[in-house]
């Protein structure tokens, strides 16, 4: 080949064109004309949308591992919130449970002070109030333990009631306390009066039927006697005044071969659960003395002539 016709032309990586200062210039001149238009006819605007949108996808996805941190701290924080405010809502109920039952214990105390106050009002003999403290330790015998003694004035046999009626009788008193023996106790008896019919009886402590029951004794098998009679004090004792509701009749058992009936009833008195009672004086404290007989009545009637 000939030398003539070879390309003695230099090779495009070495051939030389405009300066870099001519190229900074004419870069920083169009630079600066592109400025000054954004800024004041916003030519790079749309420019810039569009640029935005197709780089959105990319930023939403660089985001996300951050995004789900976030998510799953504030996951167990909120869990944890959760929890605490559950036990505190659980402790709330419970306190609110119990000043619900406190407040239902009050009401019902409330209405018992009430009827015993109203009580008090239609009593005519000296009375003092007082509060069951507990039941005695003895599990054979009915009786609780108030909470007035000597210091108080107590009286052996004095009655004692609640609003709804007689529930026992002072039986021992210490000095500032006393026990009670309620009517139910085996032991017990009180004369009382059939407000139907105007009998008079006596009725005792019996537990054969169940824990707090009364059994009407001595009563003819014919006598006039039906469930449902009103039972009161009768008064002929000298220890309970006349008129104070005792038991009512529930079940009258009468046989062919039994000379007395089995007549069964069920103290109106809270005997088992009084809290607040009203003690009486003895009804005998009351009675007067019987008066002195004159000695000279009989010698003077005996010898008089006619």
């Amino acid at each position: 080949m000939p030398l003539g016709t070879l390309d003695r032309d230099p090779p495009p990586f070495f051939r030389q064109g405009h300066s870099a200062l001519s190229k900074l210039a004419v870069c920083s001149a169009l630079a600066l004309l592109l400025m000054v238009s954004d800024a004041r006819f916003k030519v790079m605007q749309p420019l810039r949308v569009a640029l935005a949108a197709v780089l959105y996808p990319v930023q939403w996805l660089a985001l996300q591992p951050v995004e789900g941190a976030g998510r799953l701290g504030n996951y167990f924080s909120t869990l944890a919130s959760a929890e605490t405010a559950q036990d505190e809502a659980r402790r709330k109920l419970s306190v609110q449970s119990q000043r619900a039952n406190l407040v239902e214990q009050l009401d019902l105390e409330n209405q018992r002070l009430r009827k015993l106050l109203d009580l008090s009002t239609r009593l005519s003999s000296e009375f003092r109030a007082a509060q069951v403290i507990y039941d005695a330790a003895d599990p054979y015998t009915r009786k609780v333990i108030i909470d007035k003694g000597l210091a108080h004035r107590m009286v052996v046999g004095s009655p004692v009631l609640d609003e709804s009626g007689v529930i026992g009788q002072v039986t021992r008193i210490y000095p500032l306390v006393s026990e009670v023996t309620l009517i139910t106790d085996r032991d017990h008896a009180i004369p009382v009066l059939n407000v139907r019919t105007g009998a008079r009886g006596v009725a005792f402590g019996d537990t054969s039927s169940h824990a707090d029951a009364l059994e009407l004794r001595y009563m003819a098998a014919n006598a006039d006697v039906a469930v449902g009679d009103l039972l009161t004090t009768s008064g002929v004792d000298g220890v309970y005044p006349p008129g104070l509701p005792v038991a009512r009749v529930e079940r009258v058992e009468r046989k062919v071969d039994a000379v007395f009936a089995r007549i069964y009833c069920v103290p109106l008195g809270l005997v088992s659960g009084a809290e607040h009672v009203i003690v009486l004086d003895p009804l005998g404290n009351k009675v007067p003395e019987r008066p002195p007989q004159d000695a000279a009545a009989a010698p003077a009637g005996k010898g008089a002539k006619p």
